[in-house]
Formats: structure tokens, C-alpha cells, sequence
């Protein structure tokens, strides 16, 4: 019972700005949104196009990952009523976790690379009868 109204408290201690967890958390979404940058630019580059429609969503969702936490984060910081709830940040999580393993599913049977053919030449094709000519 006590897990349920520790997760579900409309209204837990507010926590400052200073906080170590607080800048951790910013410094992570900062993260997150530098990584949905460079993957908008490394996308550009890949040359399979395979990998190039498999990794499209990657940076707007790394995006609104950050932005949610961001706003999770001013809610609890604010004492925002039932946007602080700490319940938020585990809907939060298992948001990404879902969406991580189902890109992962996606990419690992959908990904494939086409593989250059080689050409054989071989030295007695030239000896052997071709087409008849008319």
C-alpha cells in the first residue's frame, strides 16, 4: 500500500533546481537531443536505403523523449499537482523501453544489405557455341 501512494501522491516534495538528481535528469534530455541531432545528420549521410527508412522516427522520438522529461521535470520542480506524480517518470520509462525493443525487433528482421554481384569471366566462354545469328 505504501509503493501505491508513494507512486501515485498527487503532490510529492518539490524538488530545487539544484538538485543533483534534477541536473542529472537535464543534462540527460540535453543529451537526448543532441543524439536526435546527430542522428538527423548521420542519417544524410547513410548511403543503404534500408537504414535510412528503418532509422526514421529515431530523432523525433529521441525529441519528444527529452521534451516529456523536460516537462516532467519543471512539473515536479514547480510543484505541479499530478504532474509531479513519480508514477509519470515510470510511464515515462517503460515508453522508451517499449519503443527501444520494438525498434530493435524492427531493425534486426527488417535490415538486410544487398550484397554486390560478382562477375565470373571465364576463359573458355569464348569457345563455347552462342546464339545462332540470322
Amino acid at each position: 500500500m505504501d509503493l501505491l501512494r508513494y507512486l501515485f501522491w498527487p503532490r510529492p516534495e518539490n524538488a530545487q533546481y539544484s538538485d543533483p538528481k534534477v541536473i542529472g535528469l537535464l543534462v540527460v534530455c540535453a543529451l537526448f537531443i543532441g543524439a536526435a541531432l546527430y542522428i538527423r545528420v548521420w542519417r544524410r549521410k547513410v548511403r543503404n536505403p534500408v537504414t535510412r527508412k528503418l532509422s526514421r522516427s529515431w530523432a523525433s522520438a529521441l525529441f519528444w523523449f527529452a521534451f516529456a522529461a523536460v516537462l516532467l521535470i519543471l512539473a515536479r520542480t514547480e510543484g505541479i499537482q499530478f504532474l509531479g506524480m513519480r508514477i509519470l517518470w515510470l510511464f515515462w520509462l517503460l515508453g522508451i523501453g517499449l519503443y527501444a525493443y520494438f525498434q530493435y525487433r524492427q531493425f534486426k528482421t527488417r535490415h538486410y544489405e544487398v550484397l554486390p554481384k560478382e562477375m565470373i569471366i571465364d576463359a573458355r566462354d569464348k569457345y563455347l557455341p552462342g546464339k545462332k545469328k540470322r
